[in-house]
């Protein structure tokens, strides 16, 4: 078996620890220094994938819509969003480390068809959770794929996006009708029960890491209800 060959390193904030890309032939690997380990390989995806599928089923024919993907990831998430929307969709894609950015404009850019190509794409190198703090009726989907579940993983200012204080500002985020939808390792009825009392019509779908195989994830929806307040004028 061919040896993993380390292609490069980021600091995550806060003393966060240490991400590392790693290649092997034709899978890849982001790690996190420490206990925790492996994040992201090239060959377990598809819950990455779900995540936007179930966030933006309901999206397939509306235009202009705009959708906020929180975690660049391999792209597999980022991805999957352009694939669900209109080519009049504007796609936003936050990322608190640039390198992992840098990381899609390379070799790993592969694997998921380099959608930071794709023309409706904005980046935003920072805090997702800058673009989610007092914001009203600005997107018709919120994505999130930043941590292990509803909690500060990988970066403890995180946490604010789980927190009762988070979870209601990014409901006002949303237009009616628009959806919250987040990736986790597992269920937690906290958060769920955390995302009704903000409003939201809540559901949970386990989904598997590979199509009907491998670990199974969860993916918290949260849907605003119509009738709530319209898109704000820009």
């Amino acid at each position: 078996m061919k040896p993993w060959i380390e292609l490069g390193t980021a600091q995550v904030p806060n003393n966060g620890g240490v991400l590392t890309l790693r290649q092997r032939d034709q899978e890849f690997s982001i790690s996190l220094s420490g206990p925790r380990g492996e994040l992201m390989n090239s060959r377990r995806f598809n819950s990455e994938q779900q995540l936007s599928v179930l966030g933006c089923a309901h999206l397939d024919n509306k235009k202009n819509a705009r959708v906020l993907v929180g975690g660049m990831g391999m792209g597999y998430t980022l991805a999957a969003a352009l694939d669900a929307v209109t080519d009049s969709s504007e796609v936003i894609v936050a990322d608190l480390i640039p390198e992992v950015v840098e990381w899609n404009r390379g070799p790993l850019g592969e694997c998921a068809g380099r959608p930071l190509d794709d023309s409706r794409v904005v980046e935003h190198i920072g805090d997702v959770g800058e673009l989610l703090v007092n914001r009203s009726g600005e997107y018709d989907a919120v994505l999130l794929d930043v941590d292990n579940g509803p909690e500060g993983l990988t970066h403890s200012d995180n946490n604010w996006l789980y927190s009762i204080e988070g979870t209601s500002s990014i409901y006002k985020s949303l237009v009616p009708g628009g959806v919250l939808a987040v990736w986790s390792a597992s269920p937690d009825a906290v958060y769920a029960n955390r995302l009704k009392k903000a409003g939201y019509q809540v559901e949970v779908k386990t989904v598997r890491e590979r199509p009907g195989k491998g670990a199974r994830h969860a993916i918290f929806l949260g849907k605003k209800p119509a009738g709530q307040g319209g898109r704000k004028r820009r």
